[in-house]
C-alpha cells in the first residue's frame, strides 16, 4: 500500500522503523529537533538483528514495514536502521511515492565536515560494513578520504540487553576498536542506531581527539529540512489530549516499552504487537 504525495498533509505523522530498539535514538532526536511532529514507530523485535541477514531478506522485511506504516497516516518515513538504509533504501524509494530518508547520508556528510586528516572510521553491523555504503558516500564528498570500516556485531545484543555501561561491553569495545585506533582516524561514525547508547564507552576507548558522529542527530536535522522543502513541516504544537506518538513491535511489547522509556524518558504508555508478515 502506497500513498500519493498529493495526499500528504503536514498534520500527518512521521513513520520511523528499525530492526529493534536502536531506532529509538533517532526518535529521541526527532522529538528534540521537531517537537510538533507525531511519530509512528515500528521495531521489528521478532526478527532482530538485521545485520547478519542477506540484502534480499532485509529488503523484504523493510518493504513489509513500509507498507504497514503507509497503512497509517504518515507523510514521511525514516529508515532508522543503518543496515536497512544500506540494503533497502534505494529500492524502497523506487517503489513508494512518499518521502523516505535513511541514516547513512546525513552521518556521512557530518563526518566529512568533521574530519581534519581525512581518515574516517565507521563501525556498524556486518551487513552495513560489507555493503561499503559509507565508504562510497564519503568518497563522493571527499575523494582523498581514507575510510576504515569495522563490523561490531556484538554491540547490538549488548545494547538490547541493557549493558550500556558494563565491563563486558568495555572489553568488547576495546577489542573491536583497537585496529581503528591504530589506523589514526580522527573521526568515527557510529554506523548503527544502537551505538549512541554506548557512546560514552566508545568515546572513552577512542580518546578525546577522535570526533564521534551520531547519525541519529544528523538524520533528525535532515528530516526537518526535508519536511520544510516538501511543505510538510507541522508548525502547530500538539494540543494536550491529541493522539501523540504510537509504538508498534513484532514481538515483546512489554520489554520494548521498558527499554523505550529508558531511552526516551517520555512515558510511553503502550506498544502494540503487529503481525508484520501480513503486509
Amino acid at each position: 500500500m502506497s500513498v500519493s504525495r498529493k495526499q500528504l498533509s503536514e498534520k500527518s505523522s512521521i513513520g520511523v522503523f528499525d530492526s529493534g530498539v536502536g531506532g529509538l535514538t533517532v526518535v529521541r532526536e526527532i522529538m528534540r529537533q521537531i517537537p510538533n511532529e507525531s511519530i509512528i514507530y515500528f521495531g521489528d523485535t521478532a526478527r532482530v538483528p538485521y545485520g547478519n541477514k542477506s540484502k534480499e531478506t532485509v529488503t523484504r522485511f523493510s518493504r513489509q514495514i513500509v507498507r504497514f506504516l503507509c497503512s497509517h497516516d504518515v507523510k514521511a518515513i525514516v529508515v532508522a536502521c543503518n543496515t536497512a538504509s544500506a540494503c533497502a533504501l534505494d529500492e524502497l524509494e523506487q517503489e513508494f511515492d512518499i518521502p523516505l530518508i535513511g541514516v547513512v547520508k546525513p552521518g556521512t556528510k557530518a563526518a566529512v565536515e568533521a574530519t581534519r586528516n581525512g581518515r574516517i572510521g565507521v563501525i556498524g553491523t556486518e551487513a552495513t560494513i560489507q555493503s561499503g555504503i559509507y565508504s562510497r558516500y564519503i568518497r563522493e564528498l571527499r575523494k582523498d578520504a581514507a575510510v576504515y570500516g569495522k563490523a561490531c556485531p556484538l554491540f547490538v545484543p549488548l545494547v538490547e540487553e541493557g549493558l550500556w555501561q558494563d565491563p563486558v561491553t568495555d572489553e568488547i569495545a576495546r577489542r573491536y576498536l583497537a585496529e581503528l585506533i591504530d589506523c589514526g582516524i580522527d573521526t568515527l561514525i557510529l554506523g548503527c542506531t544502537h551505538y549512541p547508547l554506548i557512546r560514552s564507552t566508545v568515546g572513552r576507548m577512542m580518546g578525546e581527539d577522535v570526533a564521534l558522529v551520531n547519525p541519529a542527530y544528523e538524520t533528525a536535522l535532515e528530516l526537518k529540512r526535508l519536511l520544510e522543502e516538501e511543505g510538510l513541516l507541522n508548525h502547530e504544537a500538539r494540543t494536550l489530549g491529541s493522539i501523540g506518538h504510537q509504538f508498534y513491535v513484532s514481538d515483546g511489547a512489554e520489554k520494548f516499552k521498558q527499554f523505550a522509556n529508558a531511552i526516551i524518558k517520555y512515558g510511553i504508555l503502550s506498544a502494540k504487537v503487529v503481525n508484520i508478515e501480513e503486509y
